[in-house]
């Protein structure tokens, strides 16, 4: 037996002996037949109820179930905590306005409790991700309010280091102390380019929703898809630094545009550029380095290598060795923009 049909025959009935009622408090008034008013109105309000109970309450009830099984339990908890807080201040403002006189005292309360408990569930389901950061930067007990590690921070994550791909592996370090969010603007724009029509853009896309996927799957990296959105602006990455300012979380990116932008406005930036660079192993000059030469540099007699980690490596006459792996001395770091460069020259030319 379905809700629906059981639904009707409730509606039906409640309609109908409301009808009845109804249907004698009229006939009175017309000076009928009460018998007769009352059985009109009767079949009225039953075939009324009978139609109209599932639309007027079936449909609202199943939408309100469909809505609460996709909502979170972030979301449900923020507006649970929003109708609690607007219960107490509606019964607050109850009492005074129960000394109106009639008929305010009885309409006016009844009203405002209504109009708070909306207000009160649509805002804080609306801030919901400001409340819970809030309460996250709270200092724990026993804990130095100064900076405490064990209090978890949310880092946002942009488009570009999805794609990238290394994020998954510099995650499972455990370096990265904090929930990564994804908020779903970019989450959308990362879709958007899985569906290019450009089959290079259609491969990143499709790479970075391969790479959020496996991040989702690790137990040991928490990551949170948030529908925190921005108003007011169209850019993703605009929405990133306002949104980043409002939580005062950091930007986990490897785009050397939106560093500086972000930069500029007071954001903390997380490079995963410049922290490949960090790690990257430091030579002196005078250090030994072997070296397997594969191409022609840019000068004259230069020879290419590369090290395991990428760094590019100029030999200094090193040209009649492509193809061989010899020994080589430092003679020069440079650090550029684009990484580290190292200079050399072979050692048996010292």
């Amino acid at each position: 037996m379905s809700i629906a049909f059981v639904s009707r025959i409730i509606g039906m009935i409640v309609a109908g002996v409301g009808g009845v009622y109804l249907g004698v408090y009229l006939g009175r008034f017309a000076e009928g037949s009460l018998e007769l008013w009352g059985a009109i109105f009767g079949l009225v309000g039953a075939l009324a109820g009978l139609v109209l109970t599932p639309i007027l309450v079936v449909r609202p009830i199943n939408g309100l179930r469909a809505r609460l099984s996709q909502a979170s339990a972030r979301t449900l908890f923020a507006g649970v905590i929003g109708l609690i807080i607007s219960l107490i201040i509606a019964g607050l403002l109850a009492f005074p306005l129960s000394l109106l006189p009639q008929p305010f005292s009885q309409i006016l309360p009844i009203a405002l409790a209504i109009i708070v408990c909306y207000l009160g569930v649509a805002v804080f389901i609306a801030r919901q991700d400001d409340i819970f950061s809030v309460i996250s930067n709270l200092p724990r007990r026993g804990s130095d309010e100064a900076g405490d590690p064990n209090i978890e921070r949310t880092i946002l994550m942009d488009t570009s280091v999805i794609i990238d791909g290394r994020i998954s592996d510099i995650a499972r370090t455990g370096f990265l102390a904090g929930t990564l969010m994804i908020p779903r603007f970019v989450l959308n724009e990362l879709q958007y380019i899985a569906d290019s029509g450009d089959s290079l853009r259609r491969q990143r896309g499709r790479r970075g929703l391969e790479v959020l996927s496996q991040l989702q799957k690790d137990p040991a990296i928490p990551v949170n898809i948030s529908d925190i959105d921005v108003e007011g602006s169209t850019a993703v990455d605009d929405k990133l630094v306002i949104l980043a300012r409002q939580l005062k979380s950091p930007i986990l990116t490897n785009d050397f545009n939106l560093n500086r932008v972000a930069e500029l406005q007071g954001v903390n930036i997380l490079n995963i550029n410049e922290l490949a660079n960090a790690v990257k192993a430091v030579y002196l000059p005078g250090e030994e380095l072997t070296i397997r030469v594969i191409q022609d540099g840019r000068e004259p007699g230069q020879g290419v290598g590369y090290l395991d980690d990428g760094t590019m490596v100029v030999v200094q006459d090193g040209n009649k060795f492509i193809g061989a792996e010899i020994n080589t001395v430092v003679t020069k770091v440079l650090q550029t923009a684009a990484g580290r460069m190292i200079f050399s020259r072979p050692e048996d030319s010292i």
